[in-house]
């Protein structure tokens, strides 16, 4: 999954959402809560059609969905969730965990510092994200400050059925190239995680429909 923030990226927005998703990315989740409802719902029809081509999905933040069906929900609410295709909620700590009904799924964050929001924290690292994924009653994207493979597979390995970056991709000068080699870095981990535990790709959070973004 990828997040956006025109304000940080290396180029156009639509442009860099596109090489991500020529790089693999199939999830985008649109921000840009300063523009004006139309200029976000402009975006929100750019950014569909570059991700139907790859039949990917483009989840809006905030309770309105754009004209489309899928939102992506600050933990602070609404509660309950608006009543859409897709619904995904920003939790950082086991209270936000249990405060969640009718999700489909949630990210953690942050597990590494991040140059996007610096001092926001603490970081959970890779241990503290493993202890909230075992108490999520949702599939978790690991979130925050995640730029490397290693950083990559070490939230597969604590249990993330996806990784979300935001600061890799938007300021990463080939977006595709560094789409190409995280999401390489999470096949790998997943395949090595399924072979070595392979009840594990049967149970938890994959049972409740959450493929990798």
């Amino acid at each position: 999954m990828v997040l956006t923030d025109r304000l940080v990226a290396r180029g156009a927005l639509v442009d860099v959402v596109a090489g991500a998703v020529g790089g693999g990315v199939r999830w985008v989740v649109l921000r840009e809560k300063d523009l004006p409802r139309a200029e976000r719902l402009a975006l929100a029809v750019d950014l569909r059609a570059i991700l139907a081509e790859a039949g990917g999905t483009l989840v809006v933040a905030g309770p309105d969905p754009l004209d489309g069906d899928a939102v992506h929900l600050p933990a602070a609410g609404p509660y309950p969730p608006p009543a859409v295709g897709l619904v995904g909620r920003s939790c950082h700590d086991i209270a936000e965990l249990a405060r969640l009904t009718t999700e489909h799924y949630a990210t953690l964050s942050p597990v590494y510092e991040t140059r996007t929001k610096p001092g926001y924290g603490p970081p959970l690292r890779p241990d503290g994200l493993r202890e909230l994924i075992a108490a999520s009653p949702v599939p978790v994207l690991a979130l925050g400050g995640i730029e490397t493979p290693a950083q990559v597979t070490a939230c597969v390995e604590a249990g993330a059925t996806g990784v979300a970056v935001l600061g890799a991709i938007m300021r990463a000068d080939d977006p595709t190239e560094t789409a190409t080699t995280l999401g390489r870095a999470f096949q790998e981990a997943a395949t090595r995680l399924a072979r070595t535990h392979p009840a594990r790709s049967d149970e938890g959070p994959h049972e409740k429909g959450c493929g990798r973004p």
